[in-house]
């Protein structure tokens, strides 16, 4: 078991495990895909791999559906709408940002140049719509971190910059609110913010949504020994937000986060999931959970991290849990992070399924 968890550890080994899983009484084992104890995933009613949505991290029909008249009709009235109705505290405007904004960038990186022409016109025909320049600022964003030829590349500081600018047009069009400042958390990681002007525009984020999720993930990256930070100064970070977070408050979980941030540093072994300091942050992060209001789209988030560091710990029915949650959208950290997000999640489920099954489980013993 120890030898399947180091395999498990290195991403590109693990991503063609989970047809090959097997589930045992005595663990788990490797087997044909065509073998009939290879777990299944579809006998819990669970999407196919092919099926799962990249983009988002759980179930948001309205989002959806203006997505679907963006790319149906080209026009961005229907984006325009959604934004200006939906508030500007809380976490749902910023995710809804983040999707329009990626799907521009995905329609500008299979049409170069004549992509997301709707986006175009939406700067041009209103340019006081402050949904259109946060939309705009978020998909420089994007672009400079996925298409611009890596951090520290010219072109990488260069749409930045651009972002940065964009960022600042779209906080004087609508000055309530915290988009703008949290997009331009992860302009600050990418051009080296000093910790002073950090910190400068962290103040204008939690003036205006001081329990903000999103913006505390944004922020935590930063402090990440990875970027400008250290493992030291994460930890804190977290710690201190978990620690304020009001009942309800999602912040609880930050410290999950804060590890996962800093796992490159950290020998990825059974052992280490096993002990106190991996064990208080998943405690922390489930009874943040539990206590959230479950309409809160940041549930999804904490949930697929839930995932990862459940199915680690060999906590198999609290890992399906999380699953029959979130299943059928993958747009959330840390399968985010993966080349193929999709099969990075289905390698995890296949995990979940095949040790729950190991112990067991079946799909009637799980709850609907």
């Amino acid at each position: 078991m120890e030898i399947l968890w180091l395999v498990f550890g290195t991403l590109v080994i693990v991503l063609v495990l989970s047809p090959y899983l097997r589930r045992r009484h005595d663990g788990i084992r490797l087997v044909s895909p065509s073998s009939p104890d290879a777990a299944d995933p579809a006998n819990y009613g669970f999407d196919r791999e092919e099926e799962l949505d990249i983009r988002i991290p759980g179930p948001d029909q309205d989002l959806m559906a203006a997505l679907d008249n963006v790319r149906r009709t080209g026009g961005w009235q229907a984006a325009s709408q959604l934004l200006a109705g939906t508030p500007q505290e809380g976490e749902r405007r910023w995710q809804r940002v983040q999707a329009f904004g990626g799907a521009a960038a995905l329609e500008l990186m299979a049409q170069p140049g004549t992509g997301a022409q709707w986006l175009r016109a939406w700067r041009q025909e209103a340019e006081e719509d402050p949904g259109g320049a946060q939309v705009h600022a978020e998909l420089l964003v994007q672009q400079a971190w996925r298409h611009s030829g890596g951090v520290g590349s010219a072109d990488h500081r260069i749409i930045l910059e651009e972002a940065r600018e964009a960022c600042r047009k779209a906080a004087l069009l609508a000055p309530g609110d915290p988009v703008p400042y949290i997009t331009e958390l992860a302009i600050a990681r990418g051009l080296a913010y000093p910790e002073a002007e950090f910190d400068e525009l962290w103040a204008k984020v939690i003036d205006r949504a001081p329990n903000h999720m999103g913006a505390h993930l944004a922020a935590l990256h930063y402090w990440g020994a990875q970027w400008h930070g250290s493992r030291e100064q994460a930890d804190a970070f977290a710690h201190a937000a978990a620690a304020r977070a009001p009942q309800g408050s999602l912040l609880a979980a930050l410290p999950m986060f804060a590890l996962r941030e800093n796992q490159p540093d950290i020998v990825l072994s059974p052992s280490f999931y096993r002990g106190a300091v991996a064990t208080r942050a998943v405690e922390g992060a489930l009874y943040a959970v539990h206590t959230a209001r479950q309409d809160d789209p940041m549930v999804a988030h904490v949930r697929h991290m839930l995932l990862m560091f459940l199915v680690c710990m060999e906590r198999w029915a609290e890992a399906m849990e999380q699953v029959r949650h979130v299943d059928g959208y993958v747009g959330a950290l840390p399968w985010s992070e993966a080349a193929n997000p999709a099969a990075s999640y289905a390698v995890y489920r296949a995990m979940a399924v095949a040790g729950y099954e190991a112990n067991g489980g079946s799909p009637a013993t799980l709850a609907q």
